[in-house]
């Protein structure tokens, strides 16, 4: 039985600054710390499933320079199969991301470089690794018709699929009618919903309207609240629980994701891929950075273990 975890997405080189605020335009401040490092929500979802014990592969497109090479030098470590085009017209894409100093929250900008040029030509030319695989997962950092066309073929092929529908887009009914499983945050609930999530109730509301178009299941995902899955009008809650002071919340939905996937391709059932998503996503927020907050296998099982 296939157990491979197929992720289209994007990678980019994070340079995260961690200050007390956001300048102002012309205005310039002084921060804290710098650190660059590799990222993308596609990328990163692929290391945590990786590292958390996966048999990953990424579909993308790079450019040829330094920040390519570091996404290789990225997957090589973590056991990740690159499926990639190299474009050498454009370049690799690199994110801006903003650590408040006090909270850890952040605030990101994306330029995806060749990644934005990521095409249904290069997903149907991983056919049959994505019909071949457990479960494909995707994002919306890429464009969305590549996207779509993953989902088409996974869901063809019966393959389980997960929508992580970040950053926020507005989506057809007949794409959200491919996935299996969509897996919002509150904002991006609201995105696609219209219903503002502030609670778990709101938070089923939201779930149940994604499921009126078409979605199998929903997955809220709530921050320090941690997560609602809903299907059929029953719901699960599990709760967020870290192992330390949180410090950098940038990677948790990646972490999250990463883990759900990789514990759904292994058989798991919802509740414990659940669980096994939401220690993935508590251990990576005590950690600076976005992959390299993700945490190994041995790891994850022994904070599940001491829960």
């Amino acid at each position: 039985m296939a157990h491979k975890v197929v992720v289209l997405g994007i990678f980019v080189a994070d340079a995260a600054y961690r200050a007390d605020r956001l300048p102002r335009l012309g205005e310039t401040i002084l921060g804290h710390h710098f650190m660059l490092g590799p990222g993308g929500k596609g990328s990163n979802q692929a290391v945590a499933a990786a590292r958390a014990g996966g048999d990953v592969h990424i579909i993308t497109r790079l450019g040829r320079d330094a920040f390519a090479d570091m996404a290789r030098d990225l997957w090589r470590a973590a056991g990740i199969t690159p499926e990639v085009t190299e474009d050498p017209d454009s370049y690799t894409g690199s994110a801006f991301i903003f650590l408040e100093a006090a909270t850890g929250q952040n605030a990101i900008i994306v330029a995806q470089g060749a990644a934005a040029r990521i095409s249904v030509a290069d997903v149907k030319a991983r056919r049959s690794l994505i019909e071949g695989a457990a479960v494909f997962m995707t994002q919306l950092e890429q464009p969305l018709d590549a996207a779509e066309h993953g989902l088409r073929l996974a869901r063809g092929a019966g393959v389980r699929t997960i929508l992580n529908p970040a950053p926020a887009a507005a989506l057809t009914d007949t794409m959200l009618g491919l996935c299996d499983l969509i897996t919002p945050n509150e904002s991006e609930a609201e995105g696609l919903t219209g219903v503002t999530v502030n609670s778990f109730a709101d938070a089923e509301a939201a779930a149940d309207r994604l499921i009126e178009r078409g979605v199998g299941a929903a997955i809220i995902t709530l921050g320090e609240k941690g997560v609602l899955y809903r299907k059929d009008g029953t719901s699960l809650q599990v709760p967020a629980r870290a192992p330390g002071p949180v410090v950098d919340t940038t990677g948790a939905g990646d972490a999250f994701n990463g883990g759900l996937a990789v514990a759904l391709a292994q058989g798991a059932a919802i509740e414990q891929a659940l669980r096994f998503g939401a220690a993935v996503a508590g251990l990576s927020v005590t950690r600076h950075g976005a992959a390299s907050s993700m945490p190994t296998r041995a790891e994850v099982d022994r904070f599940l273990r001491e829960q």
